[in-house]
């Protein structure tokens, strides 16, 4: 077979504030690859096929030297998120041709690995998308699923406030919550995405652009469960009309990721009303849960008892585009670039 194309989505440059596309990152179809000949040494062969694009990818666009809980991106190299590929060929012994694996991927069309441990074969007898693998039955599916079992200490009766309530952690907590009993508040950031949170059961779903959120908490709280994607004005608000014993589940603050992050004022309320709040990252509590995820989640998804919503974005090309729309949550359910179908 004759040299192809081997096109590459590249970081450029450290952004100061939104990622900018074809600036902070860039498309690079300037390196073929013969998927027939090219050495292996041992390892092997992936063909991309969908990658996953995720709030936290803004953080790795920093400066190596300020540290974090994950590794920075490096300039003039592929960004890398969780994708799922199909083997191609394989000098591994742990890796057959023709499987399917999920695990952190380059954004390039055709990769190299050597480490089978890295990766996790698809076992997908429920005949989903592949798409869903990066999704809901993917990292943003295990976030939501294994902080919530964790950390939310949820009773039946109680309130539970989800924020970022249409996006792919946030969609599956309100559904989460409301298998438990719980009444559930979410906000999003458009009227389009209000409409899906009440399809996902929310008991109160709103536009926190046009409706103040402190009043709909005031009146619709206390809250016993926040789920935090935002953190600031938000964070605040929550802090406000928070119960006594409330546990707050910290995932993530996507208002300060580009810009200046907002100085929360009542911090004095975790105090006063004994609140509970867990930061966690998904990797460190991923292996308590990791069993009972694999056997109910993809399950439920497939039977439609959990509902998911994706973004599909075609091609490395326009991965810049993705990435900004994610940030600035225009985007509507879980973002997914398809690099190439089976």
């Amino acid at each position: 077979m004759a040299p192809i194309t081997n096109g590459r989505h590249i970081f450029n440059e450290i952004p100061s504030g939104y990622p900018i596309p074809g600036k902070t990152t860039v498309y690079d179809g300037s390196q073929t690859i013969d998927v027939d000949t090219v050495p292996l040494n041992g390892g092997f062969l992936l063909k991309t096929l969908v990658l996953s694009i995720d709030p936290y990818l803004r953080g790795r666009m920093r400066d190596p030297s300020k540290p974090s809980y994950n590794t920075a991106f490096e300039l003039g190299k592929p960004l890398a998120n969780y994708g799922v590929g199909l083997v191609l060929r394989s000098e591994n012994a742990d890796v057959k041709a023709g499987v399917h694996l999920y695990g952190i991927f380059p954004f390039e069309e055709y990769t190299i690995q050597q480490d089978a441990n890295a990766f996790k074969v698809v076992d997908n007898k429920h005949n989903l998308p592949w798409s869903v693998y990066v999704g809901a039955a993917g990292m943003p599916g295990q976030t939501a699923y294994t902080a919530w079992k964790k950390y939310a200490d949820a009773k039946k009766g109680e309130t539970a406030f989800v924020t970022t309530g249409a996006g792919a952690v946030g969609s599956l907590v309100i559904q989460l919550a409301k298998r438990d009993g719980l009444k559930v508040i979410a906000s999003a950031g458009s009227d389009e995405k209000v409409k899906f949170m009440k399809e996902l059961g929310a008991d109160v779903a709103f536009n926190y652009k046009t409706t103040n959120t402190l009043q709909v908490l005031e009146k619709e709280g206390p809250i016993d469960v926040y789920w935090d994607n935002v953190g600031g004005e938000t964070l605040e608000a929550a802090l406000e009309a928070a119960a006594t014993n409330a546990r707050f589940i910290e995932c993530g603050m996507i208002s300060g990721y580009n810009s200046q992050p907002y100085g929360v004022k009542n911090l004095m309320h975790i105090v006063a009303k004994s609140i509970k709040i867990y930061g966690f990252i998904v990797g460190k509590i991923l292996p308590e849960f990791r069993e009972s995820f694999y056997s109910e989640v993809p399950s439920m998804l497939a039977k439609g008892e959990l509902k998911f919503q994706e973004d599909i974005t075609n091609g490395l090309e326009h991965v810049g585009e993705a990435i900004l729309a994610v940030q600035k949550g225009t985007n509507t359910g879980k973002s997914v670039i398809v690099v190439a179908e089976q």
